[in-house]
């Protein structure tokens, strides 16, 4: 049987005691929710630890056991085992705080292709045609943010964000109006922080017929962003 426990969330949660049935459900500081922890104060760092974790763990692994070091041996390898992890849900803890652990995982697996020891991390991604873990942040962002805005989930988009009503011709005409809010843990959620990259975005690129010519769209927009 599983067992179950209730999170109390906010500065002013009362703290209720709760039972099911005839069994009272115990308190815990932190729960995971479709593979990603949260505690009390909605803070994920311990979701970045271990994703950090798990992404080293497996470069570890691929550095020890793969002796090639050419770039057709492991983009494919850190693409497919180590990126994932990074990039799980990122929509919800990604960006919402910085760990440094997070951001080394790219960094050493670029370190281990031959030929690029003399070039510095940003002339490595150029090389390779690769963007760093926070454009792909960004981009993983934008494309869910199209997907409820003017994909087949497009109505339940209406709820998520606001049309900016305005007759301004400048921008890309599909902008969104951003909110005001008082706690920064809020600026930080997906719905808001996407906003103000979103209407900053090509016109051609939000006027993209499919999600498919979005992303090609996208990646030639981001790729000449520095």
């Amino acid at each position: 049987m599983l067992k179950e426990n209730k999170l109390h969330v906010g500065r002013r949660n009362p703290k209720h005691s709760y039972r099911l049935c005839e069994e009272w459900i115990g308190s815990s500081p932190e729960e995971k929710d479709l593979g990603v922890l949260i505690d009390e104060k909605l803070n994920v760092t311990q979701q970045c630890a271990l994703a950090a974790q798990k992404a080293n763990r497996v470069l570890g692994c691929i550095q020890s056991s793969v002796t090639s070091r050419s770039r057709e041996v492991i983009l494919p390898l850190y693409s497919a085992l180590v990126r994932p992890h990074l990039e799980y849900c990122v929509q919800l803890w990604g960006p919402s705080t910085r760990h440094g652990a997070v951001g080394e995982s790219p960094e050493e697996a670029m370190k281990m292709i031959r030929g690029l020891e003399h070039l510095c991390y940003e002339d490595r991604l150029r090389e390779l045609g690769l963007f760093s873990l926070e454009k792909r942040w960004l981009r993983g962002d934008f494309i869910v943010a199209f997907q409820y805005l003017k994909g087949p989930t497009g109505k339940d988009g209406e709820g998520l964000f606001m049309r900016e009503c305005s007759d301004r011709t400048r921008g890309n005409g599909f902008k969104l109006k951003e909110g005001r809010f008082r706690l920064d843990v809020r600026k930080k959620f997906f719905t808001v922080r996407v906003v103000r990259p979103w209407n900053r975005l090509p016109r051609d690129v939000v006027d993209a017929p499919s999600l498919e010519v979005f992303k090609a769209r996208l990646d030639e927009a981001l790729g000449n962003v520095v």
